[in-house]
């Protein structure tokens, strides 16, 4: 018998709620589910698995191998040239023979992923 039912949501810690709140509903388009006064969380097209930014009180280095969510789409081309467009730090669209995907970056620099496979 497992401890858990479902994971609840991702959270991100950032340094400044408004801003970041901001960046993840213009940029990204996603949806206010609930909003505290230090965090936000999000509702993301058809997925039942909200994302959470929440203000951190501590400054943090960037974590190349952190833990992170992907996104998935259909049109992964148009995603990455609309997240260009809107000044999105993005990496190299890559393949690996069964996906393709790229990573981008938040505000605070905490990383995210898009893929896209058949």
């Amino acid at each position: 018998m497992s401890l858990f039912e479902r994971i609840d949501t991702i959270c991100f810690t950032v340094s400044d709620i408004e801003k970041s709140a901001i960046w993840y509903e213009e940029v990204l388009g996603f949806k206010v589910a609930y909003k505290g006064d230090t965090y936000r969380i999000y509702s993301i097209g058809q997925s039942e698995m909200p994302l959470t930014i929440e203000k951190s009180t501590e400054k943090k280095a960037p974590q190349q191998d952190a833990v992170y969510p992907i996104f998935f789409t259909k049109n992964i081309q148009d995603t990455f040239h609309q997240l260009k467009e809107q000044n999105v730090e993005v990496s190299e669209i890559k393949h690996d023979g069964q996906n393709t995907f790229f990573n981008f970056y938040d505000p605070d620099y905490n990383k995210l992923q898009v893929c896209y496979w058949e």
